[in-house]
């Protein structure tokens, strides 16, 4: 429900995007996603993992202990925020010009605004009352878009369009205090002496999302040092539709993480259980996602940039490779996480970002903008099989099932003939490429049998399908 809601969100972005780096151009468009990766490192910096480990910990702790503890979360993460906020503003006046500092700090004021409706969510999250966080994120997106029309057609010119997050954010806040309101209190609390013994219990964890986000974030700031504005252009392109995507495995993955930290403290053949299918759907939905990406990629980037960004379609099929690795690896991280392996998280996030930093480096010399797609897109591959090879290590119960893996391979190269059939316009092809790719999952039953019963009960031949098929 939630990745569903979450992608005809991303859909009705595409609209904004196409508008909008149509409108900025190939170097305003650089310098557009430059700032909202400046913002976005100090969100996950501020976080440092504290929505997570909220929502294990009230997953797990006495009803007594979660009201304050989602205070004192509350009060962390509005001062982290500030603080960071003030701090890549002050970078973005020194390293690239007033007009972007004026920018980032709207946007970290943005940000602010998320933070809070954040921490008000968790109880939803922890309820497993997904519908409202669903219909609360999809709302975000509309209005985001809505936005971004209106200033477009007003010509704004740059800063407006890092603003909009503000009124947005606005918005969101409070619709989520009105589902909240009465179950929690919303004031925080600001105590160093809590705040300090909670930290250090997470400091590993902490440190972990101070290394994934700068992993994730460090390719565009690598590729704007190191190559030309024409290449910093290109990847932010492509760049910008990976991003909006970046969210979906996150979601597929992390609503299904108060499942996994009970399970994880009390029963661990459940979770392992819980951990193979919901591995086995990522992996058949990131090689979707690839495969489709490849398959769209000149019709991304048409819809996106028009014919001046055509270079960014190769660039933009290698990132969606990384992307397709994405959603097994986050599976396996929020395994990590419910069995509260901080260190290991830590070491793991490390060994990544220097891994990440050094392919992209080399590579984006080499090949520019698609040397860095390809660098981001191995880092993600080997550090998702390594997430994998730690949680099942000395723990039998957790290890899934293979046995799926050459039947999504043997549908992805199915969904990637389409590549070859060049006269039929991309939209076709395209379609086509998902019609081959689910024929070969259902003629080999690549998939969960459990999927089966998703299908809603007014569908015609439901028990017969569910029977012959599973």
């Amino acid at each position: 429900m939630r990745v569903s809601s979450y992608l005809v969100g991303a859909l009705v972005s595409t609209i904004s995007a196409a508008l909008l780096f149509r409108h900025l151009g190939v170097a305003e468009t650089g310098r557009y996603v430059t700032a909202l990766s400046l913002v976005a490192i100090v969100g996950a910096l501020s976080d440092l993992g504290l929505t997570a480990v909220g929502v294990r910990e009230i997953s797990t702790r006495p009803e007594s202990e979660r009201g304050p503890l989602m205070r004192d979360l509350l009060g962390l993460r509005i001062t982290l925020t500030l603080i960071g906020g003030i701090a890549v503003t002050a970078i973005a006046w020194v390293a690239y010009s007033d007009v972007l500092a004026a920018g980032v700090a709207l946007a970290a004021v943005g940000l602010l605004l998320q933070a809070a409706q954040d921490n008000f969510a968790i109880p939803l999250l922890v309820g497993l009352r997904l519908g409202w966080v669903s219909a609360i994120e999809l709302s975000r997106q509309i209005m985001t878009t809505a936005f971004t029309v209106l200033l477009v057609l007003l010509g704004a010119t740059l800063v407006p369009f890092l603003g909009i997050s503000i009124p947005v954010g606005i918005v969101a806040l409070g619709a989520t205090v009105v589902l909240v309101r009465g179950t929690r209190s919303l004031a925080p609390t600001f105590s160093w002496r809590r705040w300090r013994k909670f930290m250090s219990a997470m400091l590993p964890y902490s440190a972990a999302i101070a290394a994934s986000t700068l992993y994730f974030r460090i390719s565009i700031l690598l590729v704007s040092a190191l190559a030309s504005a024409t290449q910093l252009g290109y990847f932010s392109a492509s760049f910008r539709v990976i991003e909006v995507l970046t969210l979906v495995p996150g979601l597929l993955a992390a609503s299904a993480l108060p499942i996994f930290s009970r399970a994880a403290r009390d029963d661990h053949d459940r979770l392992g259980y819980a951990l193979g299918r919901v591995f086995e759907v990522s992996l058949i939905i990131g090689a979707w996602v690839a495969v489709s990406i490849a398959v769209g990629a000149p019709l991304a980037i048409a819809i996106i940039g028009g014919p001046s960004f055509a270079a960014a379609v190769p660039v933009l099929a290698f990132q969606g490779v990384g992307l397709g690795a994405m959603f097994v690896g986050l599976v396996w991280a929020n395994g990590l996480l419910s069995l509260g392996l901080y260190r290991a998280i830590l070491m793991l996030s490390i060994a990544a970002l220097i891994l990440n930093a050094v392919l992209v480096t080399l590579l984006v010399l080499a090949d520019g903008a698609r040397g860095a797609a390809i660098g981001t897109a191995v880092a993600e591959i080997l550090n998702g099989s390594a997430q994998a090879v730690v949680v099942i290590r000395g723990r039998p119960k957790l290890r899934p099932s293979l046995s799926i893996l050459p039947l999504v391979a043997l549908a992805a190269l199915a969904g990637l003939i389409p590549l070859v059939l060049s006269p039929l316009p991309t939209i076709v092809r395209l379609f086509l490429s998902t019609a081959l790719f689910g024929l070969v999952l259902v003629v080999t039953r690549a998939f969960p049998p459990e999927l089966l019963h998703l299908i809603p009960a007014w569908v015609p031949g439901r028990a017969r399908i569910v029977r012959n098929v599973g």
